[in-house]
């Protein structure tokens, strides 16, 4: 059974400052000429974990990873002001310019999926290959299913979700929580952070994960998650209904490799199949006892196989 790699540390990292708000947080590890790959993380606002690194060999692939603006040792954190999809668009391409990087793989999941998806689509010469896991299509009935289509599953997690709100405001539900998250009184918007953060934990896993929701309980990160994807989805995530299926002819030509928890239910597996079904250059494994997260062995296990058939191949 494959194992995640030894932790490394970095190599070299700093700050990016990308306008006048935004300093972006990256970092290099592995080895220095070897094929890059970019590491795209999830939320929007959940931030580069360092346990990345380590589903890729060192001694092969050239890691980077930042945090998107808002999200992990990016500053300002949590700030929404100049923060859309296109921004984020990019700053991944600032970053490729910045490194000097003809190339390189493109690695996310979740939203880091989507992130993946539209930046290769926008700049497809730069691309050699699309790893993506749990997909997230940004669709408003993906964001209707977290909202609400979840207590079909988990109902005593989202009724604590919905529960948080005074009975008054669950009618609107994103609004407002999206009020309180964005509201300048820590208690007020930690509270609904918290609130918000524990609920995606507790769904993302196939079985009950402690270390998953103590990671997404931290305060700073559950604000920054909480306060950035509320922002995104008031906002259909910045881009047009169906847009990353719409354009998928823009990266035909590029490998793609699909991996999918069977019983993700934060991105249910449907649009993991949506996509494939448009994209012919694609492989999609699906992940029979697995939920959403990456921390889960069997996704783990399926993503380092992938990341040894691309060295395989290169």
């Amino acid at each position: 059974m494959l194992d995640l790699f030894p932790h490394i540390e970095p190599y070299e990292y700093g700050l990016l400052e990308v306008d006048n708000i935004h300093k972006i947080y990256w970092e290099k590890s592995g080895n220095k000429k070897g094929i890059p790959v970019l590491v795209l993380h999830g939320g929007p606002g959940a931030g580069g974990n360092i346990y990345l690194r380590r589903f890729f060999d060192p001694k092969y692939y050239n890691i980077i990873i930042f945090d998107q603006r808002g999200a992990g040792r990016s500053m300002p954190s949590a700030c929404i002001d100049n923060n859309t999809t296109q921004d984020l668009i990019l700053d991944i391409e600032k970053l490729r310019i910045f490194f000097k990087i003809n190339k390189w793989i493109v690695f996310g999941g979740s939203w880091g999926s989507s992130l993946s998806l539209a930046y290769s689509q926008e700049y497809p010469d730069n691309v050699l290959s699309i790893v993506l896991r749990g997909i997230f299509l940004c669709r408003k009935k993906e964001v209707a299913w977290f909202l609400h289509g979840i207590k079909n599953i988990f109902p005593e997690y989202w009724n604590r979700f919905n529960s948080f709100l005074p009975q008054e405001e669950r009618k609107e539900l994103l609004l407002s929580y999206y009020k309180r998250l964005i509201n300048t009184d820590p208690k007020i918007n930690g509270e609904a952070a918290v609130s918000w953060a524990r609920y995606e934990a507790n769904c993302s896993t196939l079985l009950p994960n402690a270390s998953v929701s103590e990671e997404f309980i931290n305060i700073q990160m559950a604000l920054s998650l909480a306060r950035l994807e509320a922002h995104y989805f008031m906002n259909n995530l910045f881009l047009e209904e169906d847009q990353l299926l719409n354009n998928i002819n823009n990266i035909i030509n590029i490998k793609g490799y699909i991996v999918q928890g069977r019983y993700d239910v934060i991105c249910p597996p449907e649009s993991a199949y949506d996509l494939a079904n448009v994209w012919p250059n694609s492989t999609l494994k699906i992940i029979e006892q697995a939920g959403h997260s990456s921390l889960e062995v069997p996704i783990q296990k399926a993503l380092l196989e992938t990341m040894n058939i691309i060295k395989k191949n290169s």
